[in-house]
């Protein structure tokens, strides 16, 4: 882009050994497409954490994809594509997109490969997942795909991981403890728990073969793969405003989104991972509860939910809408250590007039430059906005910087001088053309 310096180091995703590609709003980027225009010059693709609450949407050709939990590179013949320990695999929907991708004519078998070490999403974690949310009074706006709870799960030493998959006896009875402790919480929640979890048992025990014949150590694999001059691409779910931690807590999901999760949920050292491309929509938005300080007005998010297909991959819900958050993306840059950005959607923005940005919030205690920890005062922030002259022009066309108008350039310019990360890559549309590479 410009000449400006900007904070971070740059080291080109193009050109590292091993890339992290991390979003850097609420989710919904649109980091599968950025996964996918990657994966062609990668060997190895592996997903770090989450679940099936992904949705990564690819369009190939005329043919749209969504993924849930297999790497984005599978649609790219010959690519290795791996689930680290930090996911938590959903058996069943897993098998139902792999056998979906092999309906489609995608080759998959030899391909995948499952961590030892990842734990698994059972039939009970859905049906609690579901029922919790349903009875809350402060929803989190969950998926309802068990993610909390399996991580719950984890997290209290009482998971099952794929390896516990290898003695059948083993696998039950530590499968019928999770679904007793399953029974008495539905119970006490006034639901049959019978009913809600008939057949769950025999489901898990009959794709046991299945799984174990995929299952691999995901840390050693990726380690062999950068000794023996391989590149590896480590992909994200969600986004760094949905991390457990540096989120907007409790509105996050239940693992950590950033890049450093990568390694722990990979199983290599930190000092693997040569950059960092964080991923970003040319506006904001979010699925379910919680703070979104540039949130349009109803009409407007209508309109911009409209112009942008805003609608959820996973659960169809729509999208919350808002002007770009450079005080989030800023803090994504930080906290992820961003050496690039990706900037995606930026033809949704195409027919306005007039376009804002969020250079700090207004709260009760006064101006905030910096994204705080505190979510209700977010809650209740304003944002301040800066406007730009729209270009008001198609940018679907462009292969390059040069091809943007003018007001585009300059609206990307000010991303980048804004978050102080460079920008790398620029999506002008849904197909892998529609990708401009900026050197």
């Amino acid at each position: 882009m410009s000449s400006r310096s900007v904070r971070t180091v740059h080291v080109p995703a193009g050109s590292s050994r091993c890339v992290v590609v991390v979003g850097c709003q609420w989710g919904d980027e649109g980091k599968g497409k950025i996964v996918d225009v990657l994966s062609e010059d990668m060997d190895v693709v592996a997903r770090y954490q989450g679940g099936a609450n992904a949705g990564h949407t690819v369009h190939v050709g005329e043919k749209e994809f969504i993924l849930h939990q297999i790497p984005s590179g599978i649609l790219h013949p010959e690519k290795r594509c791996l689930l680290g320990n930090g996911v938590v695999l959903d058996m069943i929907q897993f098998f139902q997109e792999y056998d979906a991708l092999v309906a489609r004519d995608i080759q998959v078998e030899g391909r995948v490969g499952v961590s030892l070490r990842a734990h698994l999403l059972l039939p009970y974690h859905r049906v609690l997942d579901r029922a919790t949310e349903d009875q809350a009074v402060d929803k989190i706006g969950t998926t309802g795909r068990g993610i909390g709870p399996a991580y719950e799960d984890k997290a209290a030493r009482r998971g099952i991981r794929v390896a516990d998959l290898a003695r059948e006896d083993r696998f039950r009875e530590l499968m019928e403890r999770g679904f007793d402790r399953a029974r008495g919480r539905l119970r006490a929640l006034g639901l049959d728990p019978e009913a809600e979890l008939q057949g769950a048992t025999e489901q898990a025990l009959e794709l046991r073969p299945r799984l174990l014949a995929l299952a691999t150590d995901v840390g050693l694999e990726v380690d062999q793969a950068l000794e023996a001059g391989e590149r590896v691409l480590l992909e994200g779910a969600q986004g760094t405003a949905l991390d457990l931690d540096h989120g907007t807590y409790p509105y996050v999901t239940s693992s950590n989104t950033t890049a450093a999760a990568a390694a722990v949920g990979i199983g290599v050292g930190p000092t693997r991972l040569d950059s960092v491309l964080g991923v970003v929509k040319a506006y904001t938005t979010r699925v379910g509860n919680g703070p979104l300080p540039t949130e349009f007005e109803p009409a407007m998010n209508e309109h911009m939910r409209t112009l942008g297909g805003e609608f959820g991959a996973t659960t169809g819900r729509p999208r919350r809408c808002g002007w770009f958050d450079a005080v989030l993306a800023r803090y994504a840059a930080r906290v992820n250590g961003l050496t690039g950005l990706a900037v995606t959607k930026l033809d949704v923005l195409d027919s306005l007039p007039e376009i804002s940005v969020a250079t700090g919030y207004r709260t009760p205690d006064g101006e905030v430059h910096e994204f705080p920890a505190d979510t209700l005062g977010l809650d209740r922030a304003e944002p301040i906005l800066e406007t730009h002259p729209g270009w008001e022009s198609s940018t679907g066309e462009a292969r390059s910087l040069d091809d943007l108008p003018a007001n585009a350039r300059r609206y990307l310019d000010r991303i980048e001088e804004l978050t102080r990360t460079p920008i790398e890559m620029v999506s002008v549309g849904t197909r892998r053309s529609q990708i401009i590479r900026v050197s």
